[in-house]
């Protein structure tokens, strides 16, 4: 085995750049620069669903494995197939090595699964006395709560991240995010749960439990038998069971928020949009570049899978239409020659539409680089198809 290669920090550039003029094409990312980069300690995959961000995010690990990274890979997609394209049986809360990469230049991967209700009882357990969780992880609100709550999965995913940085096993954690619609749901869940566990009508459900029967007035009375109709009273009776044994935990919840949030924006983060070359996909990916730039997230560009490249081949989809009837009516031959030149023509079509959404893209977000994935044959779901879509995402400009 030789001694890992150590690599110079590549320069950062400021996250304000330049506008490109209109003739100039959008740079390609230094996808091996980023992840060689010894600084880089955390990237992080988001897109819509369906845009290849776990595929992505599982190539990106192995290749800065390979390069000699000590990786880990979080996914928190429920599809599971982060798995199997690593060779894994399952995933689970647990980092797992990942078996048959090339360990030469002494790096190693890591790949778990976000657990949601097992990170939310980690957390539970960390921070509140063993009494005290034992009676919070037994309540059946809070059950719900840590199970199923709208924004629970993408806190608990910032919070299994913090978790792994603080761990420091690691220098470098890949990120296959949430499949949310909107950025929104990635980026506001902590803020928005931790304003949930500390807004006024949890406070209000507080009140009898933390003061006096004083506090207990008319007006509270009231809201509370009005809540016994429409919850129930057990259920309102496990709600403030709940939260008076969360209380402890409120302050906490909102401190890490902020420090998940800030250790996003850090140097050391960088965002990589992933986005296919469909029009609502583009959209989004472009909704996820303005959004990072609002919140002074370092973006690191664009990643657009399954791209079909029209310049593949001399022959153009008009010469294809052209030609395509002429032989139509001929020997079989000729015959499936007209048939194989209209499965051209249909292929180069899509690549011109595909090439004019990325233009649209790059027209108006002129600072962002870009690199294009190609379309394969065949699904990935090996280390092998890893490593082809890690070599697309690698080469170089003008490859």
């Amino acid at each position: 085995m030789t001694a890992r290669v150590t690599t110079t920090p590549r320069e950062r550039r400021p996250r304000t750049e330049r506008r490109l003029s209109a003739t100039e094409q959008p740079a390609r990312i230094d996808v091996d620069g980023l992840i060689a980069d010894p600084t880089t300690r955390i990237v992080v995959c988001c897109g819509s669903g369906g845009v290849g961000k776990t595929t992505t995010a599982a190539a990106l690990a192995l290749r800065a494995a390979e390069q000699g990274r000590t990786v880990c890979v979080l996914t928190i997609d429920p599809a599971r197939r982060l798995a199997q394209s690593l060779g894994l049986l399952e995933l689970d809360n647990t980092p797992r090595p990942v078996k048959g990469i090339d360990t030469e230049l002494g790096g190693s991967l890591d790949a778990m699964m976000l657990d949601m209700k097992t990170t939310f009882d980690e957390v539970v357990e960390a921070h509140a006395s063993p009494e005290k969780a034992a009676e919070i992880l037994a309540n059946p609100f809070y059950v719900a709560l840590s199970s199923s709550f709208a924004g629970t999965q993408e806190y608990m995913a910032m919070e299994k991240l913090g978790q792994l940085h603080a761990e420091d096993r690691w220098d470098l954690i890949v990120v296959d995010t949430p499949p949310s619609r909107s950025a929104l749901d990635f980026l506001d869940a902590p803020e928005r749960l931790s304003s949930l566990l500390d807004g006024r009508f949890i406070r209000l459900m507080l009140a009898p439990a933390r003061g006096p029967a004083k506090l207990l007035s008319a007006g509270l009375g009231i809201v509370t038998g009005a809540l016994n109709k429409v919850l129930g009273a057990q259920v309102l009776t496990d709600m403030q069971t709940f939260i008076a044994a969360f209380d402890t935990l409120f302050g906490g919840f909102r401190q890490r928020a902020e420090a998940t949030f800030s250790l996003l924006q850090a140097d050391g983060t960088a965002f990589l949009v992933i986005a296919a070359p469909e029009a609502a996909a583009m959209r989004e990916a472009a909704y996820f570049v303005e959004r990072l730039a609002a919140d002074d997230m370092p973006l690191a560009g664009l990643v657009v899978n399954r791209v079909h490249d029209e310049s593949a081949a001399g022959v153009t989809a008009a010469d294809a239409e052209s030609a395509s009837p002429r032989l139509a009516d001929g020997r079989a031959a000729e015959r499936r020659t007209a048939e194989l030149l209209d499965v051209h023509a249909e292929r180069m079509r899509l690549a011109e539409r595909e090439n004019r959404l990325r233009e649209r893209f790059s027209a108006a977000h002129r600072n962002v680089e870009v690199v294009p994935v190609p379309a394969l044959d065949t699904d990935v779901h090996d280390l092998g198809g890893l490593r082809v879509i890690g070599d697309h995402l690698g080469a170089p400009q003008g490859a």
